[in-house]
Parts: C-alpha cells; sequence; structure tokens
C-alpha cells in the first residue's frame, strides 16, 4: 500500500461516527443509561411513554397505599356512584397489570344479569380511553360513536353506555371511576351522569389520598 492509499482510507479508529438524524414526522427518544439492553425490542415513542406512565403510576400507587384488591370502603363508594347514576354497576377501577376493580357495585345476583368479576384486560373497555386522554368520558350511548361502539363489554355485556373520569393525583391517573348499563341514556341527560361519577369520583380520591406520605 502506497502512501497514498493511506491518506485516502484512513483507520477505522479515526472515523467519527456519523449523527443520528430524526425521520421527518418522528420522535427520536433518547433512553437513560441502561434503559436499553441488548436484545430488547425497540419500542415506539407512544409506547415509550405509556412504559413511563405506568412505571409512575406503579410507584404512586405503592407510596399511596392503594388497596390491590376488593376493599369494603371502595365498594361503597361504587354502590354510591351506581345510586347516583342510576346504573347497574359502578366502579372504583385501578389500572395496575390488570384493571383492578377495588370497588365494584353488581346487580342483585337474581336480576337476571351478568355478575362482573373484579379484574379486566387493559385493552378491554373504555377506562384505558379516559386514562389516555385524562378526561372524563359521557358515552351515553356506546353506538352513537363509531370510535367507541366496538368493544369486548359491548359484545360480553350488552353495555350500551358508560360514564367514567379519571382519577388523577400529582398529574398521574391512578385509574378511574365510573358506571356502566346495558340501557343506552338520552343525550340530554348526559352531563348530569357525568357530573354524578365526577362527584363519586372526587370522594374517591380524597379518600385514597388522604393524608398520603409527603416525596
Amino acid at each position: 500500500m502506497t502512501d497514498f492509499d493511506a491518506f485516502r482510507r484512513p483507520a477505522l479508529a479515526q472515523r467519527t461516527p456519523a449523527p443520528l438524524l430524526a425521520v421527518p414526522g418522528q420522535d427520536v427518544i433518547v433512553p437513560q443509561p441502561g434503559a436499553v439492553r441488548l436484545g430488547q425490542e425497540v419500542v415506539s415513542a407512544s409506547q415509550a411513554r405509556e412504559l413511563a406512565e405506568r412505571h409512575e403510576r406503579e410507584a404512586l400507587l405503592e407510596r399511596l397505599g392503594v388497596p390491590t384488591g376488593p376493599d369494603d370502603r371502595m365498594d361503597q363508594f361504587a354502590d354510591h356512584i351506581a345510586e347516583t347514576t342510576g346504573m347497574l354497576y359502578g366502579f372504583v377501577n385501578i389500572f395496575y397489570a390488570e384493571q383492578t376493580f377495588v370497588g365494584l357495585h353488581n346487580p342483585p345476583p337474581d336480576s337476571g344479569h351478568l355478575i362482573l368479576g373484579r379484574t379486566m384486560s387493559l385493552d378491554h373497555g373504555w377506562c384505558p380511553a379516559v386514562v389516555r386522554r385524562k378526561k372524563g368520558l359521557p358515552l351515553w350511548d356506546v353506538h352513537a360513536s363509531s370510535t367507541f361502539s366496538g368493544n369486548v363489554v359491548v359484545d360480553m355485556v350488552g353495555i350500551r353506555s358508560y360514564f367514567g373520569v379519571p382519577l388523577i393525583y400529582e398529574g398521574i391517573v391512578l385509574g378511574t371511576a365510573c358506571a356502566i348499563d346495558p340501557e343506552a341514556r338520552p343525550r340530554s341527560d348526559a352531563r348530569r351522569h357525568l357530573d354524578a361519577v365526577k362527584a363519586g369520583g372526587a370522594l374517591v380520591l380524597d379518600a385514597l389520598t388522604h393524608g398520603a406520605p409527603a416525596r
């Protein structure tokens, strides 16, 4: 190799890596040191945000000592939400690895209506949309919106109306308070039902965070 060849082909150790350029319209995430290990899947920006929010939620729930299963006091709040809305089902729904109904109001066992259990996939129902939106969701008739009409809860339980609000503390959504029913509601009553759930959710949040330890 001539001196000229050496000049034209610098050693690899001397080369400067090209910077990572963002593709227009895409988010670029710079992970924390140690956050990504060899062999892990690459996640999208939205997936990374959801994962970060989940970790923040789990830490806050543990710090607050929020129930991880059925709780008598939360059941009373669920009863109150169902009664004030006139709906068959009421929930205090905390988002752990699954949606966990720490408070639950079912119809009477002899009512002929389905009796619901205490957990549900994070992908089912309308509460995941409330958690993402961080806003209340009044669905007086789920079939009035194509976005919300296709749902496993519609198919399995036959639900037609849903009213839910987020339980937000320190900017983090812990879960939801909500009510559902097999009957659609008049659109003119939507605000009243949502306000009733909001009032119940405020009571729930106060009970969950009252005397919360300082950071």
